[in-house]
């Protein structure tokens, strides 16, 4: 990093879950001299030291180098979840998107790649213990979501090996949370017309207890704290992102004040799969499948070598998100824009 006159960091997908929380946290570092956000969409928000630049990565016309020149760090995160129906347009935006980010990272010569991968793109694991970075990435095939996540670690192994001189840090987190992302994440996971104010715990008379449903989540702000830490230490290779406790059924039961039962995950599925095949739900079954087969991550690594630590519990994190979709909460950027129904 340029630590005389303050670093320069290009940040992919800034309008984004995870970009909004990355450029509030690099606008307010003092060893950050300009943040340029990179987004599909010019937001109303205008933080501190932050340029927007209209750019879609899945488009051939892009001018990536061009928007990295100068720079001392890119933060990849655009990704694409909709539409499930049609995985060969999440395709263009996801995995050929970023390998022209990568192809850019190398021609302008920046220094530092920083990649958003994910707990998806590790392939089946265990749900009783916690796995290190060296799990393999071969995702779950079915998924367009975690083939892309891993298809893209294969693309980085070639990138490492052929530009050595590119340090490359790859975040894997789990499931990312915030109130100001309950909106949006209602839209891609529950359907534009689920009502978020339904989202209140003395309304569930029990909670559906499938077998193999233990998952890992994360708090946007903590995850994006590990990205700006990425910057400033000398660390390369993947870093696992989560906080404890692992939720399933049993842990959000408890939570809400209400009981699990136990559901076959075959009745799950056909629900799900019903629903989705029906347009009524944009979340495929095929992610479920793989949301169940997910290993539990251990984050010794980033304990240790990037000096992070989440701030906030799993518990802590979900009741947010649960406050922020019944209050419809947004954001002042396109993709994070809020809406109660509809």
């Amino acid at each position: 990093m340029n630590s005389a006159s303050g670093s320069r960091v290009v940040v992919t997908g800034a309008t984004g879950n995870v970009g909004t929380s990355v450029v509030r946290l690099l606008a307010e570092d003092p060893e950050v001299a300009s943040v340029r956000g990179l987004a599909r969409r010019i937001p109303q928000w205008s933080p501190p030291k932050t340029e927007w630049v209209a750019v879609d990565v899945a488009s051939e016309q892009a001018g990536l180098a061009g928007q990295f020149e100068g720079a001392d760090a890119v933060i990849h995160l655009a990704w694409a979840f909709q539409p499930t129906h049609d995985p060969a347009t999440t395709w263009r935006t996801n995995v050929l998107g970023s390998i022209r980010v990568f192809d850019a990272v190398a021609a302008a010569h920046v220094p530092v790649l920083v990649h958003a991968s994910s707990v998806g793109a590790y392939s089946p694991g265990p749900k009783d213990h916690a796995v290190d970075e060296s799990w393999p990435t071969h995702g779950w095939p079915d998924a367009a979501y975690t083939r892309e996540k891993a298809y893209l670690e294969r693309a980085l192994d070639t990138f490492e090996r052929d530009h050595p001189d590119v340090r490359v840090v790859r975040m894997r987190p789990g499931f990312l949370f915030k109130a100001e992302s309950a909106s949006e994440q209602r839209r891609i996971f529950g359907g534009r017309f689920l009502p978020g104010p339904l989202a209140r715990p003395e309304l569930l008379p029990f909670l559906p207890d499938v077998p193999g449903l233990r998952v890992q989540v994360l708090h946007t702000d903590d995850g994006a704290r590990a990205y700006q830490l990425a910057l400033r230490r000398d660390v390369r290779g993947a870093f696992n992102l989560a906080a404890d406790p692992p939720l399933d059924a049993e842990v959000l039961a408890e939570m809400l004040g209400t009981r699990p039962v136990r559901l076959p995950r075959a009745a799950a599925r056909s629900a799900i799969a019903a629903a989705w095949g029906l347009h009524l739900l944009p979340a495929s079954p095929h992610l479920f499948d793989a949301v169940l087969r997910l290993p539990l991550m251990d984050c010794t690594r980033a304990h240790t070598e990037l000096g992070w630590r989440p701030e906030q519990t799993a518990t802590d994190v979900i009741q947010e998100f649960l406050r922020g979709l019944q209050r419809g909460e947004g954001a002042q950027t396109d993709p994070l824009r809020g809406r109660k129904v509809g």
